[in-house]
């Protein structure tokens, strides 16, 4: 035992105390000074408040709205700081006194005796006893404030820990919003393509009625316009899983939205450039890199908890009682007895296991640190990665939009010259199938801009930054006062 610090704590006053164990520092990592983006330019502040609204679609703000107020996982991550906060709330308790009040009320008689040649009758009397015990705990080596600061840390935690549930959310409803509208933009296309290549068909095989082409010609041209069919169911199967996942992220039933997004409309197109800021800025707007280090708080008190009960226990308790033959006659002319006095529980022999138990809870601070280390460089790499998918794919999408227009005249000036027959089938079949391909993939390149700008938003740390109700339960028990029990 560290003789000076005990005798320090124990001269020194039982309100404030001692504590032992180390005392929280906020762990540091060398960062880079600018994303891969921005080395060559000035990096402006991170701009993530409501970035969805860059997307310039008012159902999509709705949407995410309701699943804010309605999403399950928001709901549990909100009574886990419901929990949080009450577990707090115990711990402040024991740094308090306790006190229980007693009472009893008996009724004794007596024998009938013969004493001294006298004989007594035998009597009844009641006797009536009332009082009170307290006890506190005075904390002088800081067990108690330890599990106050964990419980604090522990609050902070699920607090992040909501926030990080609420990025996840609005990414995902707008990832999945996006890929609606893709899949069904992809499956007009197909129809219309479809439609198109028919028509052709049809002119095949007129042409071959008329002799100027060839049955091989007219089967090409309805194999084409079937195959192009056939990607609608996909297209289809995919869309209604989209709209699927948006239900049950809104915390409605799969099928809730099928009507309200059953209306064609554009994929959204965001507005860029979105600024990024420096890299330094996840460690305060990355919610679970924030988390990551509330819980590394956390366990790093918890070590001071450990640590705290090889140390003397003091306690002051006390006792007030009162007894009486009537019960009016209690607190008057009752008779009555206290007692107030130390207690004292020193440690002496534990077989190591208080010593194993300081020994798992720097075990667990060190895994909590490396979480965190991990949270960051995480956080990195996602920023990074969506910034470089984010900027490929805007340059893929040029090529192809150039692409699918060149398909395009092609395809147009293809079938004219067929039908003037100064052109083979062969050139025009090519071409429609190239046009219909350049352009589906114009639109998936398009949902994906959208996606990697959502991607990098949620990478940055932009969610829900507006005010969340954690207080309300999601069940109200009722009639919880003494009742017969009628569980089953």
């Amino acid at each position: 035992m560290k003789t000076p610090l005990l005798l320090l704590c124990l001269a020194g006053l039982p309100l404030a105390g001692c504590a032992v164990g180390p005392d929280y520092a906020a762990p540091t990592l060398q960062l880079p000074t600018a994303w891969s983006s921005d080395r060559h330019s000035r990096p402006k502040p991170p701009a993530l408040s409501r970035w969805w609204r860059n997307l310039k679609d008012p159902l999509l703000d709705e949407l995410i709205a309701d699943a804010v107020g309605g999403n399950l996982d928001v709901a549990a991550a909100k009574a886990r700081i419901r929990e949080a906060r009450a577990t707090r709330q115990q711990a402040v308790g024991a740094l308090f006194p306790t006190i229980t009040g007693s009472g009893s009320a008996t009724g004794n008689r007596t024998a009938a005796s013969s004493t001294g040649g006298f004989d007594v009758s035998p009597a009844t009397y009641g006797q009536y006893q009332a009082g009170f015990d307290a006890s506190w705990e005075l904390d002088l080596f800081g067990a108690n404030r330890r599990a106050v600061e964990a419980a604090t840390y522990g609050v902070d935690a699920a607090d992040d820990d909501l926030r990080a549930t609420l990025l996840t959310l609005v990414g995902d409803v707008a990832s999945y919003y996006i890929d609606a509208r893709g899949y069904q933009a992809r499956a007009a296309l197909a129809r219309r393509t479809a439609a198109s290549q028919r028509q052709t068909a049809a002119l095949t095989e007129r042409k071959l009625a008329a002799g100027s082409a060839s049955a091989v010609d007219s089967e090409k041209a309805n194999a084409l316009a079937a195959s192009t069919e056939a990607t609608i169911p996909t297209y289809e199967a995919s869309y209604q899983q989209q709209v699927h996942r948006l239900g049950v992220l809104l915390g409605r039933d799969p099928t809730a939205l099928a009507a309200s997004l059953a209306k064609t409309a554009p994929i959204p197109a965001p507005t860029l450039p979105l600024p990024k800021g420096i890299p330094a800025d996840v460690l305060t707007l990355r919610p679970d890199v924030r988390k990551a280090e509330r819980q590394l708080a956390q366990y790093t008190a918890k070590i001071g908890q450990a640590e705290a009960a090889l140390y003397p226990d003091v306690s002051l308790s006390g006792s007030v009682s009162t007894t009486a033959l009537k019960l009016g006659d209690l607190g008057k002319t009752s008779t009555i007895g206290w007692s107030i006095g130390p207690s004292v529980s020193v440690p002496i022999f534990n077989g190591g296991k208080l010593q194993a138990a300081i020994e798992i809870a720097q075990a667990q601070r060190d895994e909590y640190h490396v979480a965190w280390r991990s949270a960051v460089l995480s956080a990195l790499e996602d920023v990074e990665n969506a910034i470089v998918n984010l900027s490929q794919e805007r340059r893929r999408i040029v090529s192809l939009a150039d692409s699918a227009k060149r398909y395009g005249e092609a395809a147009r000036l293809s079938r004219a010259l067929y039908e003037t027959g100064s052109n083979t089938f062969l050139d025009v079949l090519d071409a429609e199938r190239s046009q219909f391909s350049a352009e589906d993939s114009l639109l998936a390149s398009r949902a994906n801009v959208a996606k990697y700008y959502v991607a990098l938003a949620k990478a940055l740390g932009g969610g829900w930054d507006g005010e969340i109700d954690v207080r309300k339960p999601e069940v109200v028990d009722v009639g919880t006062g003494p009742h017969l029990s009628q569980s089953r």
